[in-house]
């Protein structure tokens, strides 16, 4: 990032360094966390936000974008929800504290803050890369969040739901985890607001998912309408492991989900598939980077959004494939239904691909509702309101209905037609 002249300060830059400034004092770290914190947030104040002028961050200038920065409330309250699914193991992470449960047998839970206490999370606190804004907010901010380990051979049947619930101001967390080998779990990382005020949170899963093991991640944001949600998801797969990754984008006024994700083991596979819903004057951000970086490896990504009003949206996708990865099968599409004049969607699919014996793909597309469709429908009595709304929940239903957990799927398509009903 370029050094940030001082007199150039957005409000949100200032307060940031204004809550940096008098929470230090109260973070918890021993001194390798600190100076940890101290080196992030110098990399932030002195780059600033980043701007458009940044490749990765081009369509969401945060610089103009992020208006200003809610200081955290410690007073503020919130209370956990029941699971989305019945008989799931919550454990819940309520306005940035943690509050654990009675885990399953074969997984252990403990607390972000116990390792930042320690000193033992110094060495994750860094940024990815120069361009990295969500790393260094987070690490400099964070207090707590959620520790996983799922032993080798583990097989739940039901799954783990990680909830955080805020009320106003800033909240910080992150979500380290590793999976054992040949296990097998599903988690659900829920993001939601029960409190009055705007709230900015940032939320960083560092997942490490060992040979032969199968994990379906799902990422349900559905922040308050003026909330600013900023999501990072950091991934390692080993040989022979399957890692699918859900995300559902139902809520929040300005929205940056990252995936980083590498192959590290032959016979990896990686299964992306993400409904974005957008409405009002939101913007969205899916940002992801995918390395195959050994040979035998493959992953397909299928990005559906929904864009109403003055919303805006982007879509951006980088896969890259190392010299030595051959056999590489890698494909992915984002397609995009405006339904307004207003709307605006971005894609940019990218491929870089350094050997020789693979096989690539990349497509978008962006469409109205065909008039052929609704006039079908509306042709055999049914409104054109309910019309609209059965088209689209088809186009987004067949991403959720991959999902093999019947009470899982119900639940997100309960949410996905409940906003659309709201904003059709």
């Amino acid at each position: 990032m370029t050094i940030q002249a001082a007199n150039r300060l957005t409000v949100a830059e200032s307060q940031l360094i204004e809550a940096y400034t008098s929470q230090i004092g109260g973070l918890p770290g021993n001194g390798e966390v600190l100076a940890a914190r101290d080196l992030l947030f110098d990399d932030l104040k002195r780059g600033g936000l980043p701007t458009r002028r940044i490749e990765s961050w081009h369509y969401t200038d945060l610089k103009a974008l992020l208006r200003a920065v809610p200081a955290f409330d410690p007073s503020a309250s919130a209370k956990a929800e029941a699971p989305i699914v019945a008989g799931a193991t919550v454990l819940s992470l309520l306005h940035g504290s943690a509050e654990l449960a009675a885990m399953p047998d074969g997984v252990e839970a403990s607390g972000y803050r116990e390792q930042l206490t320690s000193g033992s999370a110094a060495a994750g606190l860094k940024a990815r890369d120069a361009d990295d804004a969500i790393g260094r907010l987070n690490g400099s901010f964070v207090q707590d969040g959620i520790v996983l380990a799922v032993a080798a051979d583990t097989d739940l049947q039901a799954p783990i739901e990680l909830q955080s619930i805020h009320g106003a101001g800033a909240v910080h967390m992150r979500y380290p985890a590793v999976f054992g080998v040949k296990s097998r779990t599903t988690v659900i990382e829920r993001h939601l607001a029960n409190g009055a005020g705007v709230a900015l949170v940032s939320s960083i899963a560092d997942l490490k998912i060992e040979d032969g093991a199968e994990v379906t991640w799902i990422i349900l944001q559905t922040e308050g309408l003026e909330d600013t949600h900023f999501g990072q998801i950091k991934v390692e797969l080993g040989t022979d492991a399957k890692f699918r990754l859900f995300i559902v984008n139902a809520g929040g006024k300005l929205v940056r989900q990252e995936i980083h994700l590498r192959t590290v083991g032959e016979g990896s596979d990686f299964q992306l598939r993400a409904v974005n819903l957008l409405g009002g004057e939101s913007h969205t951000d899916v940002t992801m980077t995918l390395g195959h970086d050994v040979p035998n490896t493959t992953s397909t990504e299928i990005i559906r959004n929904v864009v109403f009003d003055r919303a805006k949206g982007v879509f951006q996708g980088m896969i890259r494939v190392a010299p030595d990865a051959q056999k590489t099968d890698a494909r992915m599409a984002c397609n995009t239904l405006l339904m307004s004049d207003d709307a605006e969607f971005s894609v940019k699919p990218e491929l870089e691909i350094f050997a020789d014996d693979v096989q690539c793909a990349h497509g978008a597309t962006v469409a109205d509702i065909l008039k052929t469709h609704l006039y079908y429908l509306m042709s055999r009595g049914i409104p054109e309101k309910t019309a609209r709304a059965l088209l689209i929940n088809g186009f987004v239903a067949e991403i959720v209905e991959e999902l093999e957990d019947e009470a899982l799927v119900t639940a997100l398509e309960g949410i996905i037609s409940n906003w659309l009903e709201r904003h059709g």
